[in-house]
């Protein structure tokens, strides 16, 4: 065939299987993600989202939430359970032995080696600790050191601040904001997109682990290191 003119994408090596996220427990220091069990589940992860204005805030942004009783709260779980995509986690915290929210692989594009991290919420007790930075280092293991995928994405309501910080905090770029893009219990939702690609996340990974782990007297920033990194890439990629 005649070779064209016109420019292309690099070319990507073809592989001969691409596999999916495990329905298993992600085991980490801090916490453990595990396969929702509704009925175990459900009287813990009411109690921790429920019960004040300040907790069912968690519920703004999501397209469900907050629930009238336990009893719908379940049958929800139920549904969450019995879904492959997306593919939701309880994380339990190890110390406290408490479930303490949900997370979610989903929009999982096996042939396109990408997938999104989403349905993130924790209980208000343990929102800015070490919990959401090691959820999402366990998925991101999971999804660029097993499965070898090639972009997880990160996706949020623009006017949810706290998501969009995270997002930059742990290390996904900012693509873009996606403007009437959805509709969430009858109001507007302009998206704002993040992406972290296989190439970025050796750095990222790095800094989360030294975050996490070798980080003793909380003196280190996730967001200094990160921002470092993009920092550095720049230079090098303008060299």
């Amino acid at each position: 065939m005649p070779q064209s003119s016109l420019p292309v994408g690099n070319t990507v090596q073809p592989i001969t299987h691409v596999d999916l996220p495990q329905k298993t427990d992600y085991v980490g220091k801090f916490i453990t993600l595990s396969p929702v069990d509704p009925q175990a589940d459900v009287a813990a992860l009411y109690a921790c989202s429920h019960g004040s204005d300040i907790t069912e805030q968690i519920w703004t942004y999501m397209s469900y939430g907050p629930f009238d009783s336990t009893h719908s709260m379940q049958a929800w779980l139920v549904k969450c359970a019995g879904a492959s995509d997306p593919l939701f986690f309880t994380v339990h915290h190890l110390e406290s032995k408490q479930r303490i929210g949900m997370v979610s692989f989903l929009n999982i594009v096996s042939d396109m080696q990408r997938l999104e991290l989403g349905h993130i919420w924790y209980s208000p007790e343990s929102q800015r600790s070490n919990v959401n930075t090691e959820a999402i280092y366990l998925m991101l293991c999971e999804a660029f050191d097993r499965l070898k995928y090639r972009r997880v994405e990160w996706k949020c309501d623009s006017l949810n601040e706290r998501s969009r910080a995270a997002a930059l905090r742990l290390g996904f770029k900012f693509e873009g904001i996606f403007r009437q893009h959805l509709i969430i219990k009858g109001r507007n939702r302009d998206t704002a997109w993040y992406s972290m690609l296989d190439s970025e996340w050796a750095a990222i990974k790095k800094n989360m682990e030294m975050w996490l782990y070798q980080n003793r007297d909380r003196k280190l920033s996730l967001t200094a290191l990160n921002k470092n990194k993009i920092h550095s890439e720049v230079r090098r990629r303008n060299k």
